[in-house]
């Protein structure tokens, strides 16, 4: 059973004494400050309160104490959960306030970038309400999906939004909320009935080899500002684009620590809390894109690499920055309005050049760009080596800067568009084929003459070793040296051949 008393402890610097009420509990003592203050004249010498006024309010709020625990049982409960039941009242919470504790922990957590969403998403709710004052209670279903509702042309936030004001639903029903004592101050909880709407599907918008000598090598459009937009877009871009896509987030915050020998290492801050490798990465600056580098170093007494915090107050201001001053270059060209690239262009084309110009496979694509690729519990516990992905860097860069070649992007068919399954073969076209055995060649053609297919590989079949035992399979690939078309087949011996 829980034991109430007033009393004061220490005196203020103003003389006056606050009061208190002392909660005693399982032999454990607590104390709970009340709105009271009294002069040094109206407390005794064993700190005991003799102000009628103040004794008649605190003996009111001990009867409430009493009437409120007698509903409870506490007999497992500490003096600490006690004092922390008592505090809370079961009237209706503050959505608007809980949020704004929330977002806090987010930062104070090293979340900053999320943070920003979530604020984004609280702000529009609250001017969909008209308030910035939102209780628990005003936020019935019927509510809460006619504000997705209002969403629903946005592309990412129908989505991103209602996710974040259900995690801080989620977290406020948690901590406000407790079956066990009885606690309810949040009466319902509207997302049961909610269905989230998915974000529409991100737009490819890497441009080609051909777009990209275009725009960084034709003269900047003149300017009348001192620090040039253009320049800066321009040259913000060719460092995304030459240091595997770099995030501009992760440029602007780059420490002079983060440089050594050449290479650059951080962690991605997009994904850096949701991994276990927390997203590191080091990247190789090659020769090419040093001038540039370099034209952006910071002071040496300055812990920062670059000197971009020099000219904005955060990555959100620089990145808007780079993307006017690559929107003044598109146009410049004379692009439609609709089609000018922004610096997040430049990332998406690292990635699909590496692919469809350079060789790369999705996985290397994925481990330059660090992206997880599903790998996410290997990556934390192996020691990587980044230098497939600097040698890709590499590639890019001499595709793009230090070469004339076409790219193929646009020539891939889509992935829902029919191919065309037929290998043709006439008489005169010049055909070339091999034969594999266990991954060796054991059988190689060059010529014309054949009719079909199956006269290639009898082709073959002539070379074959005879001691291939019946019943195991043969690869054969042919290519048609005249259409560049490659198809394989498999054998049997026994059935095939």
């Amino acid at each position: 059973m829980a034991t109430f008393r007033p009393c004061v402890q220490k005196q203020r610097a103003d003389g006056f004494y606050p009061v208190y009420i002392r909660v005693t509990h399982d032999r454990r003592i607590a104390f709970m400050k009340t709105t009271k203050v009294v002069e040094k004249k109206s407390v005794t010498k064993n700190n005991e309160i003799r102000d009628n006024v103040v004794l008649k309010y605190c003996t009111e709020m001990i009867s409430y104490f009493n009437q409120r625990l007698n509903m409870q049982d506490i007999s497992k409960w500490s003096v600490k959960e006690v004092v922390s039941f008592l505090s809370t009242e079961e009237s209706d919470a503050s959505f608007s306030d809980y949020a704004k504790l929330h977002i806090s922990r987010m930062v104070n957590g090293g979340h900053e970038r999320n943070a920003k969403n979530y604020k984004l998403a609280v702000a529009h709710l609250e001017r969909f309400m008209g308030t910035t004052q939102i209780m628990f209670s005003y936020l019935t279903t019927a509510v809460v999906q006619r504000w997705i509702n209002s969403l629903m042309q946005k592309r990412r936030a129908k989505e991103m939004y209602p996710v974040c004001i259900r995690q801080i639903y989620k977290t406020a029903l948690v901590e406000l909320n407790d079956d066990e004592r009885g606690i309810c101050r949040i009466k319902f909880n509207p997302w049961l009935k909610i269905q989230i709407p998915k974000s529409d599907k991100t737009d490819q918008i890497a441009i080609s080899a051909e777009d990209c000598r275009e725009f960084f090598n034709r003269p900047l459009p003149q300017t009348k500002m001192l620090s040039s937009l253009p320049e800066l877009g321009r040259d913000v871009a060719k460092l995304v684009l030459c240091l595997g896509g770099m995030n501009t987030v992760d440029l602007f915050y780059l420490k002079k620590t983060d440089y050594r020998n050449g290479i650059i290492s951080y962690k991605r801050a997009k994904t850096r809390h949701s991994r276990t490798d927390e997203a590191y990465i080091e990247m190789r600056v090659e020769p090419f894109i040093l001038p540039v580098f370099e034209k952006y170093l910071a002071e040496d007494n300055d812990e920062f690499l670059f000197n971009f915090h020099n000219r904005y107050c955060d990555s959100d201001s620089f990145s808007a920055n780079v993307n006017n001053g690559i929107k003044k270059i598109c146009k410049d060209m004379g692009m439609e309005k609709e089609n000018y690239y922004c610096v997040y262009t430049f990332r998406h084309t690292w990635g699909t050049i590496a692919q469809n110009d350079c060789g790369a496979t999705l996985a290397d694509v994925a481990f330059g760009m660090n992206h997880s690729h599903g790998f996410r519990i290997t990556r934390g516990y192996v020691k990587l080596d980044f230098t497939p992905a600097w040698n890709l860097n590499a590639k890019v860069i001499d595709f793009i800067f230090f070469s004339d070649e076409k790219s193929k992007q646009g020539i891939a068919r889509d992935l829902e568009e029919p191919k065309d399954k037929l290998f043709r073969i006439s008489p005169k076209m010049m055909i070339y084929g091999r034969a594999y055995f266990k991954g060796k060649v054991i059988g190689e053609i060059t010529d014309i003459g054949f009719n079909t297919v199956d006269d290639v590989i009898k082709k073959l079949v002539e070379q074959f070793p005879t001691d291939i035992p019946t019943g195991c399979a043969v690869q054969f690939r042919l290519t048609n040296c005249d259409t560049q078309r490659e198809i394989v087949y498999e054998r049997t011996k026994g059935k095939g051949f």
